[in-house]
């Protein structure tokens, strides 16, 4: 990894009720509540944090549960598909699993080589399920009815929807220092040599496309992984001299973050893999108690009244 972007750290995305979006990624995708919290600017709202045994970076896909938010609408300017990989003959149990809970498949096929099937949350996000070229290691999150031997390791790759892919291209090889790996049809394809994981980033041109609507089954931003702080303020450095307006550094608690937006608009943010998920609990308790940011602790009962009943 040294000193370098190390692919996803994790994803972000809008839901627009919290039980249903729980219960959704725990009991259909089998994936672990690594945190419950709330969201920052709105300690009314949950802000869950799904991924493997520990929140690996690569593997954390998280949701702010606005309650009764409008759908929002997938299109240019935001990331707008999200690829697991899975392992090789997966995807038969999966079909099956997804056409008995009647979530049906929007698309299937190849993508640069690898196999995929496609289908949309309760919110309409769309989510991929990918065998990988590469074999992928990782140990994932297991249930009684996803099993090890198909079960999702983390993520693959995201999928950014744009009207004009060249300045976003170049933020991810001149400053992320990504690799331009090729193209199918409007589809081009970035790759990270610094990790084996969760090291795609896809482009789909749309030139004519309509803006997306950025509310319930969209995704909010996407978090690239550095190891520390020295690393995050290094590529602060290295986005403003880009061009590009930055924050300065942001505790969240379990990791340190910077956010910029790309010039196709969509938002990114760079993190670290500091301090890690188990500051504040066990490993073998992730998310299994409402952890708060210490400014809110002393309203937990207000808060705790507050938010939605999850059982």
């Amino acid at each position: 990894m040294n000193n370098r972007i190390s692919g996803i750290h994790h994803i972000t995305a809008i839901a627009g009720n919290a039980k249903q979006n729980h219960d959704f990624y725990t009991q259909v995708l089998g994936l672990r509540l690594v945190k419950k919290t709330v969201n920052f600017d709105d300690p009314g709202t949950y802000h869950f944090y799904f991924g493997d045994k520990v929140g690996t970076p690569g593997s954390i896909l998280t949701f702010f549960p606005w309650e009764g938010t409008r759908r929002g609408k997938a299109g240019t300017g935001l990331a707008t598909d999200i690829a697991y990989s899975v392992p090789e003959g997966s995807l038969e149990f999966w079909n099956a699993r997804l056409t008995q809970l009647n979530i049906p498949i929007t698309s299937a096929g190849k993508r640069f080589g690898e196999n995929y099937i496609s289908f949309e949350d309760p919110d309409g996000l769309s989510i991929t399920l990918l065998i990988p070229n590469e074999v992928d290691s990782r140990a994932p999150w297991t249930t009684n009815e996803v099993t090890e031997a198909v079960a999702t390791k983390g993520f693959h790759s995201i999928t950014l929807t744009l009207r004009d892919g060249a300045d976003t291209g170049k933020v991810l090889t001149n400053v992320f220092d990504y690799k331009l790996i090729g193209k199918e049809g409007n589809r081009t394809r970035y790759r990270t040599d610094a990790i084996d994981t969760a090291a795609v980033v896809d482009i789909v041109e749309l030139p004519q496309g309509s803006p997306s609507v950025n509310a319930a089954g969209t995704i909010h931003h996407i978090a690239f992984r550095v190891k520390d702080e020295a690393t995050l303020m290094a590529f602060r450095k290295r986005v403003l001299d880009h061009g590009l307006r930055i924050t300065e550094k942001i505790d969240r608690n379990y990791f340190f973050s910077l956010y910029f937006r790309e010039p196709g608009g969509v938002l990114f943010e760079i993190a670290t893999d500091n301090p890690g998920f188990d500051v504040d609990e066990s490993v073998d308790t992730l998310g299994t108690s409402l952890k708060l940011p210490a400014q809110y602790e002393e309203h937990r009962k207000e808060i705790e009244a507050a938010l939605p009943v999850l059982s």
